[in-house]
């Protein structure tokens, strides 16, 4: 089950497509985040989600949000998928244990072996502002994303 808005963002420290570690609460006090769990890497929905994020990049990181995506992708894919699309944002893994963090956020499905699409909104706190989970094949709505940062 994913966490509910209003309770603590389950903390995780994942590498992202340079293998650098990045933690989520790392960024407490300092800035929002944006945690965008997605299902593949150079899949068609979540190429153009996240295309139109990096297209319309101010609106979703800035000084006040940090923007992190997440997949059970290993880093060597999301390194090729990150330069490939030119994105300038965080692509974490989830690969090893396999998924454990979208697990976490009730985002995992176990008979496919991936995360579904999940977005949460983590204010400076810690707590959950935003929470959405989608099913696959469903796209998400990013207006709502904009409405919820506007609203931390």
């Amino acid at each position: 089950m994913a966490p509910q808005v209003g309770s603590e963002a389950p903390d995780f420290t994942l590498r992202n497509q340079n293998n650098e570690e990045v933690t989520l609460s790392s960024f407490r006090g300092e800035r929002n985040v944006l945690v965008v769990f997605y299902p593949f890497a150079f899949s068609g929905i979540c190429t153009g989600e996240l295309c139109a994020v990096r297209d319309d990049i101010g609106s979703f990181q800035n000084d006040d949000v940090q923007v992190l995506a997440v997949s059970v992708d290993h880093p060597f894919a999301l390194k090729a998928w990150s330069q490939a699309q030119n994105y300038d944002f965080p692509l974490l893994s989830d690969f090893w244990p396999h998924g454990a963090v979208a697990k976490e956020y009730g985002v995992f499905l176990e008979d496919r072996g991936m995360a579904v699409r999940g977005t949460f909104l983590v204010d400076k706190s810690g707590v959950i502002r935003f929470a959405e989970v989608n099913a696959p094949g469903e796209a998400r709505d990013q207006s709502a994303w904009k409405k919820a940062l506007a609203e931390v």
